[in-house]
């Protein structure tokens, strides 16, 4: 069994992994195809992906019973005591320099009340 995901792709390239894998969604492609045509697939992905991002996951005889690769993802599989797992990273998120915490913003889209109960005033 083989996934493909695809978010922000050429149309091009969902029209290419069609002749081998089925659309169940839009961007998910799924199948079984061979190791070989899955390689051949997975190089054509990361070759004409774009500016888009690309995950795959396949059937393999390992612990887990599969394996992933990521395209331009900021998650990333690494290998840890023989698992893989999805490292995230932690949002960077700016430092205060004076030892205060920096005032919270309020986000765009919520109410005023919502933003009155939250931060206070009127």
């Amino acid at each position: 069994m083989t996934v493909i995901v695809l978010t922000n792709c050429p149309v091009g390239l969902r029209g290419f992994l069609t002749r081998w894998l089925l659309e169940i969604s839009p961007g998910v492609f799924l199948g079984a195809p061979s190791t070989r045509i899955r390689e051949l697939l997975w190089a054509e992905v990361r070759e004409y992906a774009g500016q888009g991002r690309a995950l795959l996951a396949y059937q393999t005889d390992n612990e887990q019973g599969y394996a992933f690769e990521t395209h331009d993802h900021t998650w990333h599989p690494t290998d840890h005591e023989g698992l893989t797992l999805i490292h995230r990273p932690s949002p960077h998120a700016p430092r205060p320099q004076s030892g205060k915490a920096p005032a919270e913003v309020p986000r765009q889209g919520w109410s005023k009340a919502s933003k009155r109960r939250r931060f206070g005033g009127r």
